[in-house]
C-alpha cells in the first residue's frame, strides 16, 4: 500500500515521502495516528502543491537573508574602551553590546544568533558570525581598541 508520510518516522522516512508498507501497517498504526495519509491523487496533488509552496516561501526567505547579510557585512563595529597595559580589557564586548552597535546602523538582529562563543576580552580587531534563516552566515567586524 502506498502512503504519503505525514510525519517524520524512523526507519520509514522523511515528511512528504511516498513510500509502499504493508496494508495492515498503515491501516492499523500509521494513518490511526495521524503519521501517514493514503497517496490517492488527490492527496499526491495537495502534496506536489505544498512542496511548491515551501520551495517559493524557501526562495523568499534566502533573498531576504541575501540582502541582510550585504548589510551586515557593509558594517564595522567599533568598541573604545578601557585596557590594561597587557591589552586585557577591563570588561568585555558581548553579543548584547554587538547587537546594540547593528542596531545603530539600521539593523535588527536577535542577539542569540549573533555566533560569540565567549566575550571578547582583549583589544584587537575580530570577525563575529551572525546566522541569517536559510543557513546563510554574516560576518560582521568587531575593532575592539583603547580609550585614551
Amino acid at each position: 500500500m502506498d502512503i504519503i508520510l505525514m510525519e517524520n518516522v524512523e526507519g520509514l522516512g522523511q515528511i512528504g515521502d511516498l513510500v509502499k508498507v504493508k496494508p495492515g501497517y498503515a491501516r492499523n498504526f500509521l494513518i490511526p495516528k495521524k503519521f501517514a495519509v493514503e497517496a490517492n491523487t488527490r492527496n499526491i496533488k495537495e502534496l506536489e502543491h505544498q512542496k511548491r509552496q515551501m520551495e517559493h516561501k524557501a526562495q523568499k526567505m534566502l533573498q531576504a537573508s541575501e540582502l541582510v547579510k550585504a548589510q551586515i557585512e557593509k558594517v564595522s563595529c567599533a568598541f573604545a574602551l578601557r585596557a590594561g597595559e597587557d591589552g586585557k580589557l577591563f570588561g568585555s564586548v558581548t553579543s548584547m553590546e554587538i547587537q546594540a552597535k547593528l542596531a545603530e546602523a539600521g539593523i535588527e538582529i536577535d542577539r542569540k544568533k549573533i555566533q560569540l562563543d565567549e566575550p571578547i576580552k582583549a583589544l584587537g580587531d575580530y570577525e563575529v558570525g551572525v546566522r541569517l534563516p536559510a543557513g546563510i552566515v554574516a560576518t560582521v567586524k568587531v575593532a575592539v581598541t583603547a580609550l585614551d
